[in-house]
């Protein structure tokens, strides 16, 4: 497996990634998972501005072709001091650990970019991001406005 940015050269791979997924996948890490999936929208998610953002996308070669099997991202937020995240891993490939190495490495690059805060909204059934988050020391709280939404945050040390 190789992490490495999401480029926008990618927009094939990120494409057959995105509709691999199961709706239940979509559903728990896409936050509903209502999202077209069009070539504007893909064009999106490659174009990154490494400046200010960051994503990462992890990929393994399969039948001589590189393919995506994980992406894990982070926006600065208005003020510029956190930045909020979010992570899908394909259904094949959940359980070996790709999930915990991609925000190992998410968590890493914005400490050094000096964020403050990381934080994410996951679902209140996602028991696996869930537990991964207390095993990274996120700490989880509600979100007020929906019961549906837990809130993970790490304060980073700068």
């Amino acid at each position: 497996m190789t992490l490495r940015p999401l480029r926008p050269e990618d927009a094939d791979i990120e494409t057959a990634f995105l509709t691999a997924l199961s709706p239940e996948t979509r559903a728990s890490r896409l936050l509903g998972g209502v999202i077209k999936i069009t070539r504007e929208y893909i064009a999106q998610l490659t174009s990154v501005d490494y400046s200010r953002d960051m994503a990462i996308a992890a990929t393994v070669m399969l039948e001589e072709r590189e393919t995506l099997i994980g992406v894990a991202r982070y926006v600065r937020d208005a003020g510029g001091k956190g930045c909020e995240f979010a992570m899908v891993i394909a259904d094949a490939w959940q359980g070996r650990g790709i999930g915990r190495r991609m925000l190992e490495k998410l968590i890493a690059v914005a400490r050094n970019r000096g964020m403050r805060c990381i934080y994410g909204d996951v679902l209140a059934t996602n028991a696996a991001m869930l537990a991964l988050a207390r095993r990274l020391g996120f700490i989880l709280s509600r979100v007020a406005d929906d019961p549906t939404l837990t809130r993970i945050a790490l304060e980073l040390a700068v």
